[in-house]
């Protein structure tokens, strides 16, 4: 793969962009949607409960690196100062955007793409499932 010029860069963020806001914006805190990515994925999202998972993920002492690091970029993208701040689908999409283009790099780890990835799909099926529950009066 080739490195990303800085067009590419940009384009990519647009597209980004478009798909984060595809939906709407319906919101969920980030509690929920730790919960909702640790239920719903491989990865071991949570390090204790949502409080110490978000003051680990915050101090960068988070078991899982990769995992912490995304986290992280989620809380400091939505200026999130506690674990039941609010987020948008567009907010944290966009905030996991840069990880996403640090991950595409040839010397990056596949570990890091992958989780990367499987974060930003979950986090569409939470928000599409935050709409449609919404839309049934749930």
């Amino acid at each position: 793969m080739k490195a990303s010029s800085p067009t590419h860069e940009a384009q990519n963020h647009c597209n980004l962009q478009y798909f984060a806001t595809y939906e709407g914006n319906h919101t969920m805190t980030f509690a929920e949607l730790i919960h909702y990515l640790d239920a719903n994925t491989d990865f071991s999202i949570l390090d204790g409960d949502a409080a110490a998972t978000f003051d680990k993920a915050s101090g960068g002492t988070h078991a899982d690196p990769i995992i912490g690091e995304i986290l992280k970029a989620i809380i400091e993208g939505n200026d999130c100062t506690e674990p039941g701040c609010s987020l948008e689908r567009a907010g944290v999409v966009t905030a996991i955007g840069p990880l996403r283009l640090k991950y595409m790099a040839d010397d990056a780890p596949v570990e890091g793409f992958r989780a990367v990835e499987g974060i930003i799909q979950t986090v569409d099926s939470a928000f599409n499932e935050e709409a449609l529950r919404l839309k049934q009066g749930g």
